[in-house]
């Protein structure tokens, strides 16, 4: 009878607050840094990615037609070098923003502390 008398009230059960889940967008900002939210990193590796995929298709498809090889396997060839050409180029630009990325977090850095040792000295000379 219990079970009757809950669900007879309104009609309607209450909904607990949803938790956001797990690596969820939209939530509070995150400790570290990625690719993916800077800036510049993610539009270079997009664009890095299209051009070596598409030029490496083109050049393995002009290569193996002048090779006289049959119409299907130059684009069979063509297809498989413009994926390895895309996943190498994301490959080697994840690379490069990592290090980039560092560089970029360290520089910071050095710059805060040079500010607060300069701030720092500021503040003693005017105290003594």
């Amino acid at each position: 009878m219990a079970k009757k008398d809950d669900k007879q009230g309104d009609g309607k059960k209450e909904k607990k607050a949803k938790k956001p889940k797990k690596g969820a967008k939209g939530g509070s900002d995150s400790d570290y840094s990625s690719i993916a939210t800077h800036p510049k990193a993610s539009n270079s590796v997009r664009k890095t990615k299209a051009w070596v995929g598409l030029l490496a298709f083109v050049a393995t498809a002009l290569l193996s037609f002048k090779a006289s090889v049959p119409a299907f396997q130059v684009f069979e060839r063509a297809l498989i070098a413009g994926v390895a050409g895309y996943l190498l180029s994301w490959w080697a630009t994840m690379v490069v923003w990592r290090h980039l990325m560092l560089a970029e977090q360290k520089a910071a850095i050095e710059e805060i502390t040079r500010r607060r040792a300069e701030r720092a000295e500021a503040e003693a000379a005017q105290q003594g």
